[in-house]
């Protein structure tokens, strides 16, 4: 499955795309098909999955070929789908849903951390000191399926055909403890086993002593998505203290692949990485035991 969220900004690009190539204004597709203007509007933002009939209604009237015709029918029902992280939203938050859906069928995640250690590549009990932390409010949020969304998610990793995975860690995530700090120690002993072992996942840390190219100094994490298909949009998610943004368009998106550019130049090398997780896993529990 690819992720439905970023087949209904492909499916909205191709519907504009359609109605420039005719010179119709969204007014007169609306009126043209019997909807409401508004309709055509969500549609054309990704904000709602796709009524089949109306695609084809919009398809018959710009008499689209054959061909065409079965990209843009496969892209709707792709984007009508729903994941498993849809039935439980609520219970895992929504925030998390998110995320579950932009990895669905990624080819490649990259990603900054400022001040936690990626989600993807966390031990159970950091994820539950955040999870106890930053619980979203709700009756029907439940940690238990916190935790086995958060699983589940780190399982994609493992999928035969998953992501390649880059994660730029900074070293206030490292040395700021987001948990309490045997847990770090060992949170920091399961990144260096992974980068070490797994191929397809990369880890560095970004110094706060680092020189970034033009004082390129980031405001918040932020994850890039790319899927196989070449004219699905690259995806940023951005997160926020509150909410997430997810950026697809070209210029948006640019920045933030620009700014990974330069935040990886000036990280250590994975090696150097590894061996930098290790020394701090070390110091921390040299510091536990003399206190």
């Amino acid at each position: 499955m690819i992720s439905p969220l970023v087949r209904r900004r492909r499916l909205a690009t191709e519907l504009i795309r359609l109605r420039d190539e005719h010179g119709y204004p969204a007014a007169r597709v609306a009126a043209e098909i019997g909807v409401a203007r508004q309709r055509i509007s969500r549609l054309e933002n990704g904000h709602v999955a796709p009524d089949l009939d109306e695609v084809m209604r919009i398809l018959q009237l710009f008499g689209v070929d054959q061909q065409r015709w079965q990209q843009i029918m496969t892209i709707a029902r792709e984007a009508q789908e729903r994941g498993w992280w849809a039935k439980y939203a609520d219970e895992m938050g929504t925030r998390q849903a998110l995320y579950a859906n932009l990895e669905a069928g990624a080819s490649e995640i990259r990603e900054y951390q400022m001040v936690y250690l990626p989600g993807l590549l966390q031990v159970r009990p950091y994820t539950e000191a955040r999870l106890l932390m930053d619980a979203p409010n709700g009756a029907t949020y439940s940690h238990t399926r916190a935790l086995e969304a958060r699983a589940g998610r780190q399982r994609m990793l493992e999928r035969p055909g998953g992501p390649r995975y880059e994660v730029i860690i900074d070293e206030l995530a490292i040395r700021r403890f987001a948990a309490p700090a045997p847990v770090i120690a060992d949170q920091l002993d399961h990144l260096t086993l992974v980068g070490h072992h797994r191929r397809t996942i990369s880890i560095r840390v970004l110094p706060v002593a680092a020189k970034i190219r033009q004082h390129s100094v980031p405001r918040s994490a932020f994850f890039t998505y790319r899927y196989p298909d070449p004219h699905d949009p690259v995806v940023v998610a951005v997160d926020t203290a509150t909410d997430d943004l997810v950026l697809t368009e070209v210029a948006d998106v640019n920045r933030y692949l620009d700014l990974y550019g330069r935040l990886a130049d000036a990280a250590m090398p994975p090696g150097e990485s590894l061996d930098f997780l290790t020394a701090t896993a070390e110091e921390i529990r040299r510091n536990i035991h003399d206190e």
